[in-house]
């Protein structure tokens, strides 16, 4: 039987800070990258959703911990292809 692990992120549920510091840095991060940000709690948010999204993914290919530098790596990569579907999105439904 096969089993797949996928990468665990270094964000306990019980350390907020870190989730929020993490969320915060991967949202401005992309927001340079991407061109334009969502606003301070809207980074927060790109960022976390991005941190989940990230570890899914990147968890098909790598397994075990990544610390904080691989997790802020993790969610960054996440934030982006996250902040390109909802641009794809958003501007699909605009055209009227």
């Amino acid at each position: 039987m096969l089993t797949q692990t996928l990468a665990v992120v270094d964000l306990a549920p019980g350390n907020l800070l870190v989730w929020l510091i993490v969320g915060g840095l991967a949202g401005w991060i992309t927001g340079r990258v991407m061109g334009g940000g969502f606003g301070f709690i809207g980074d927060i948010v790109v960022g976390l959703i991005g941190a989940f999204l990230g570890s899914i993914l990147v968890g098909l290919f790598v397994s075990g911990t990544v610390g904080f530098w691989g997790t802020l790596v993790v969610a960054v990569i996440g934030s982006v292809i996250l902040t390109a579907i909802l641009r794809a999105f958003s501007r699909g439904s605009a055209a009227v």
